[in-house]
């Protein structure tokens, strides 16, 4: 870990997930930056693929240790699901089941009351988390989290500020436009707080089993809009006005 952290403060040209992985002997790795005052994640490196799709059912269902470590601020260490009560995570856990994630530890970036991400960590499941990992996410974290606080938009792959090549690229973008434009659409529709309205965007993609984006594409194309009634989708595809409202 000493060796990884020295590569990727200098700006080390090795995919920063992949590294991070291996060094961590771990299945997966993701890491998220907190936007919008800690209501959504933006994913900035994750490997493999099962990383950005568990931190993807993550925010569609706003449940698991990723929102939990963020909540309370410590680390969250469940390295066999299927030791988790059913009722601590009801809809994740069938979910991450069918994933074929067996084991999660996340760690949560930030100093105090200050959050400014997450690292995700997938195990096997077959063994609990050594010390010595435990101890070289710890570091990791705590590297992020300085870089995190210090990167500002605009700053060159290693910044000004010494120890920023962690963060290889500050993001340009978005990776969720649409899911932030629809939740303040919806706040204006229902005339709720924009909590709520995240809260309903992601209860409406679970009940119909569709990614958080792709509800959230629907209602900022205006195919669907969310009425303070039984329904969400009144006025979506198959409404009388074809979803024209």
């Amino acid at each position: 870990m000493a060796g990884l952290l020295r590569s990727l403060r200098e700006g080390g040209s090795e995919d920063p997930a992949r590294a991070c992985a291996r060094a961590l002997r771990a299945d997966g790795v993701a890491l998220s930056l907190l936007l919008n005052g800690g209501r959504t994640a933006e994913l900035l490196w994750c490997h493999p693929e099962l990383s950005a799709r568990f931190e993807e059912l993550q925010f569609t269902l706003g449940e698991g240790p990723g929102p939990d470590a963020i909540r309370t601020g410590s680390p969250v260490l469940e390295p066999d699901l299927d030791r988790v009560r059913p009722e601590r995570w009801p809809t994740l856990l069938p979910a991450a089941r069918e994933l074929g994630v067996h084991g999660v530890c996340c760690f949560p970036l930030g100093i105090g009351a200050i959050r400014v991400g997450v690292l995700t960590v997938l195990c096997d499941g077959d063994r609990r988390l050594g010390e010595q990992q435990y101890a070289d996410a710890t570091a990791l974290t705590a590297a992020l989290t300085g870089a995190l606080l210090n990167k500002r938009p605009g700053d060159g792959p290693n910044g000004d500020v010494p120890g920023l090549g962690v963060l290889p690229q500050w993001p340009s973008g978005l990776h969720r436009p649409a899911v932030h434009q629809a939740t303040g659409m919806i706040s204006v529709q229902l005339g709720v707080s924009m909590e709520e309205a995240l809260l309903r965007l992601r209860a409406h993609a679970y009940a119909g089993e569709r990614p958080l984006g792709e509800v959230a594409a629907d209602v900022v194309a205006r195919r669907l809009r969310f009425d303070n009634d039984l329904d969400d989708d009144m006025s979506g595809p198959y409404s009388p006005d074809g979803g024209k409202g």
